[in-house]
């Protein structure tokens, strides 16, 4: 999927917010090695940078226009342009951070031991992925697909929600770490400017579906779904839209 900066920019500081939440849960004094899988424009990987100025750190992603907007804000960091399903530590690693990334991959039963098991004796990783899939901002995207023309065009992509519940991912990381520490926050979003939870889904989960269509009919169907989801997300009287979004952050540290 071809990323689009701007978009999901529009938005940095909400989705902010969660990866320093799980940045905070991290206590490593001095990680040498450190990974951040699916780096986006790099964001975050220039707060690891600034938190550990030593430790040589890689921002892994998959989105060329992405990375190009990552290296435009840093140099000291080495960006990879790789796919998260196909990436392997080049050194056992001190740190594995991914945040809001792994959720876009399948088979989470074999992915997060695989990514244990690349850890250094007593590295960490830490992972935030959305958990919000049973809400309406997420629930009205299938209904659109469903419910209009571009249905036989769109209805390969709809699939289960990708992210399981807490204790599935105690179990696939208990056997491979020492400590594996899971909870999740529910934030609630005080958003503002015209139907920005249409906005906000369209720089992340929507796009998927637009890409498919051509312009005319991808536009029909960002209209259809704002209209849905501008019904389930008034705004207040002073003009705010509140937007709760559910977040799973999980910390595993390797023996």
């Amino acid at each position: 999927m071809a990323w689009d900066p701007e978009q999901y920019l529009k938005f940095a500081q909400p989705r902010l917010r969660p990866a320093l939440d799980l940045l905070t849960r991290v206590t490593l004094e001095a990680p040498r090695t450190i990974y951040d899988l699916g780096c986006g424009a790099g964001n975050v990987t220039r707060l690891l940078a600034a938190r550990w100025p030593d430790a040589a750190i890689t921002g892994v992603d998959d989105s060329a226009p992405m990375l190009e907007e990552a290296k435009r804000q840093s140099t000291r960091i080495a960006w990879r342009n790789q796919g998260i399903a196909q990436w392997t530590a080049d050194a056992p690693a001190d740190l594995i951070y991914s945040n809001a990334a792994l959720h876009w991959l399948p088979d989470h039963a074999d992915l997060f031991p695989r990514l244990a098991r690349m850890l250094a004796p007593k590295g960490v990783l830490a992972v935030q992925m959305p958990h919000n899939f049973g809400a309406p901002s997420h629930t009205l995207v299938a209904d659109t697909v469903r419910d209009g023309p571009w249905r036989s065009r769109l209805e390969h992509l709809l699939r289960p929600p990708p992210v399981q519940e807490p204790h599935f991912y105690y179990r696939v990381l208990a056997p491979v770490a020492a400590t594996v520490d899971i909870w999740e926050s529910e934030y609630l979003h005080v958003l503002r400017g015209s139907n920005p939870v249409k906005e906000f889904v369209k720089g992340s989960w929507l796009k998927q579906f637009l890409d498919v269509l051509e312009p005319r009919e991808g536009a029909a169907f960002e209209d259809e779904y704002a209209r849905r989801v501008l019904a389930a997300y008034p705004s207040e009287n002073d003009g705010a839209t509140l937007f709760p979004f559910r977040r799973l952050f999980l910390v595993a540290t390797k023996g």
